[in-house]
């Protein structure tokens, strides 16, 4: 598993994807304007990811369910992708809780 840092073509802005060992993102970040903030996005990840209070359940308007990982001042750190059971989710979070804090980081974006 693996944190990707990536610069969007469309607003110039970081981002940074938790990505499982088979390819698959299980936790996405919002955008940053600097690289250092979507740095320490990840060390916020890392850093939070453990406690269960932080984890905050939602389901989308087509009946799927997705989970945000919220900061110490319940700012969201990172959103899943959309799961069609509560089951599938709960592993989603429990991948991140486990694996999260070990995962290496993959800077994929170019400075100019």
């Amino acid at each position: 598993m693996k944190f990707e840092i990536f610069k969007s073509e469309k607003n110039d802005k970081f981002y940074f994807n938790l990505k499982a060992k088979n390819g698959q993102v299980i936790l996405s970040s919002q955008g940053y304007a600097q690289k250092s903030g979507a740095k320490n996005g990840i060390e916020s990840v890392r850093t939070n990811c453990g406690d269960d209070d932080l984890y905050e359940i939602k389901e989308a308007s087509n009946g799927k369910v997705f989970f945000n990982l919220l900061a110490k001042n319940k700012q969201v750190i990172g959103s899943s992708q959309m799961y069609a059971s509560k089951s599938g989710m709960q592993n989603g979070i429990e991948s991140v809780k486990t694996n999260a804090p070990k995962a290496e980081i993959d800077d994929q974006s170019v400075e100019s």
